[in-house]
């Protein structure tokens, strides 16, 4: 008998997980962002990523947000742009940076950096470290 209450429960604690995904998942879709690909005068900065993301994953993406939104706030010549590689309105911007998996990358026009491996070796343990490398970056492309 405890263990039928048990799995009832906990059929219901996983239905109820479930929901709140899709209605997350629904509201987020609704929310991306255009992305401005061909106008070559503003810096884009892309946090490619899958479905499933560990928390140094979250953490890559949560900061360089972050940064753009504190550092270059009103400023519509830098945006960020958060790419779920599994969503096939990203697919032209995925095959354009061939990108497999996770990646931050600065970009404008075609002149774009690379710095995944910067930001995940310190995402977690030395954000200032990431956020100063994002704004270098970015600052290198400001008119």
């Amino acid at each position: 008998m405890k263990k039928l209450i048990l799995l009832s429960l906990l059929t219901t604690f996983l239905f109820s997980c479930s929901n709140k995904t899709e209605n997350k998942q629904t509201e987020n879709q609704a929310q991306e962002p255009t992305i401005t690909m061909a106008d070559a005068s503003v810096i884009n900065v892309y946090y490619f990523h899958g479905k499933q993301r560990c928390k140094t994953c979250i953490a890559v993406g949560d900061l360089a947000k972050k940064t753009i939104a504190k550092v270059y706030a009103g400023n519509e010549k830098v945006k960020f742009t958060e790419v779920d590689t599994s969503n096939k309105q990203f697919e032209e911007l995925v095959n354009k940076y061939e990108v497999s998996w996770n990646a931050l990358i600065i970009s404008k026009g075609d002149n774009s950096v690379d710095i995944t491996e910067q930001a995940f070796a310190n995402a977690l343990n030395s954000p200032d470290v990431l956020t100063n490398l994002i704004k270098e970056e970015v600052d290198k492309r400001v008119d």
